[in-house]
């Protein structure tokens, strides 16, 4: 009599699960409206490390809040996917006794204008390194014979915030967990040039001046992926006041309203 009571309640509570769900939508919905729900809109008002290399016009937007394209659900997983492979690589690296992880999601000491966390600190015994995980699918990863550009300019402000002379940039394959590793030299002279160029871009920021294109405009990779690829079609390639600009912006946005 138990028993029967017992897979009475059970198949009740099933019957109500699934009258739930099938109100709610499809499980795709679901998970894409938690990633969705997440993504926020926000005012940038200092620079990160991981900026730098990137287009000036976009860092320019993020700080102004410039309208954006809203990014897809699958990648806002990706993003989720990259930090899963950064804990995995972690995890090992804490297991062995062949190196010693000093420290781990370690911030820069508080700058004024930048700031960013590195993965890690790491020692042979010997030497200290700043360690930088990136991950990429098996096509850009096949092609990687040297590190990529944006990263080595990345690892280098690690090294000049940490004052460690050398550091690691390890990639991994996303798609077969393969591994590739580049040793970085600290470069004085570019984290000089990288700095003057945060410092050129914050003053036009705060004197609402749209920076130029980028060379490649509009062709580059980083125009292909870019959030604000509408907007910045509607602007000139080159210098122009961001006051005037924005009033189009919302002219524009007025109309299709």
């Amino acid at each position: 009599m138990l028993g029967a009571q017992f897979c009475s309640e059970i198949l009740f509570v099933q019957q109500v699960s699934f009258q739930n769900f099938d109100k709610i939508g499809m499980l795709k919905e679901i998970i894409d409206k938690y990633y969705l729900d997440r993504q926020k809109d926000k005012e940038q008002h200092h620079f990160y490390i991981t900026d730098v290399g990137k287009c000036a016009r976009q860092i320019f937007f993020k700080f102004k809040n410039a309208p954006r394209k809203e990014m897809e659900a699958n990648i806002l997983r990706l993003f989720d996917h990259g930090d899963h492979i950064h804990k995995m690589i972690m995890k090992s690296l804490l297991s062995t006794r062949d190196i010693h992880v000093v420290a781990s999601e370690i911030n820069i000491p508080p700058q004024e204008i930048i700031s960013g966390r590195a993965d890690a600190i790491v020692s042979d015994g010997k030497k200290l390194f700043v360690l930088d995980i990136k991950s990429m699918n098996s096509m850009i990863f096949r092609n990687l014979t040297e590190p990529k550009e944006d990263n080595i300019y990345q690892i280098q402000l690690y090294l000049h915030y940490f004052k460690i002379p050398k550091g690691i940039l390890l990639y991994v394959n996303k798609d077969n967990q393969e591994l590739k590793e580049f040793i970085v030299d600290y470069d004085p002279g570019l984290c000089r040039q990288l700095l003057d160029g945060l410092k050129t871009l914050k003053t036009k920021i705060d004197s609402d001046i749209l920076p130029i294109t980028l060379p490649d405009y509009p062709n580059g990779w980083q125009c292909n992926y870019c959030q604000f690829r509408e907007i910045c079609d509607m602007a000139e390639k080159g210098e122009m006041s961001w006051l005037d600009f924005k009033k189009r912006i919302e002219r524009e946005s007025g109309k299709n309203k």
